[in-house]
């Protein structure tokens, strides 16, 4: 490792998680649909946290539960990640579907008998964008433990020219989480019939935060 790397993965977190905190406080996101997850973990029970890889930046903020866990993938970049997350309380399991992702599933599955939320990017690393990959809902059918979908939208922002089309939010524009009904796997459903599910659910939850905004006469980026 060069000295510039090392350099980058000492600073680089810190300033991320200072800048994602400033942003936060700038735009005071609102929130909608939050009873969901509330009413499971007031029962003593965790979720898959899902949400799409474009939103990550402002959900770390976002979270309010006791812990969570993410899986990120082993690459450099997601280095930087995984370090920007330990600011937040959030751990990291380190594996995609390309590197390293059979032994990060494997983690997974023994973190879903602990007192902790699972996160899930679950188009991430490289896309299809706003596509429900396999992981998710095979980890929902192993642990028993319910997909709760998440979503950030902002009215001011940058997309950057990535597969994912990743969002930066602006200072200045209004933000809203919105948070879906869990969605449960059911003993002797095909897997992807409840991939669809998912994914309906996961379509629907990001236009009730884009919808939020109209409401409120603002356009979500």
């Amino acid at each position: 490792m060069t000295f510039t790397d090392r350099l980058l993965l000492n600073t680089a977190p810190w300033l991320a998680a200072r800048v994602i905190r400033w942003l936060h406080r700038r735009i005071k996101p609102a929130s909608i649909g939050e009873e969901h997850l509330q009413a499971l973990w007031d029962d003593g029970r965790h979720v898959i946290f899902c949400f799409w890889h474009d939103q990550l930046l402002m959900m770390a903020a976002g979270y309010s539960g006791p812990k969570a866990n993410v899986m990120i993938s082993a690459s450099k970049d997601g280095e930087l990640i995984a370090r920007t997350m330990t600011y937040f309380n959030i751990g990291a399991i380190r594996g995609s579907s390309s590197r390293g992702g059979r032994a990060a599933f494997r983690t997974m599955i023994e973190l879903g008998k602990e007192r902790v939320d699972l996160v899930f990017t679950p188009d991430g690393p490289r896309g299809p964008r706003h596509k429900i990959k396999d992981g998710v809902v095979q980890l929902a059918k192993v642990t028993g433990r319910p997909i709760v979908p998440a979503a950030f939208a902002c009215s001011n922002g940058h997309r950057f020219n990535s597969w994912d089309r990743f969002l930066l939010p602006y200072p200045w524009g209004k933000g809203v989480y919105s948070v879906g009904e869990p969605i449960y796997y059911v003993r002797g459903e095909q897997l992807e019939v409840f991939r669809n599910r998912v994914q309906v659910a996961m379509d629907d939850n990001v236009r009730q935060a884009a919808e939020y905004l109209t409401k409120h006469d603002l356009s979500a980026v």
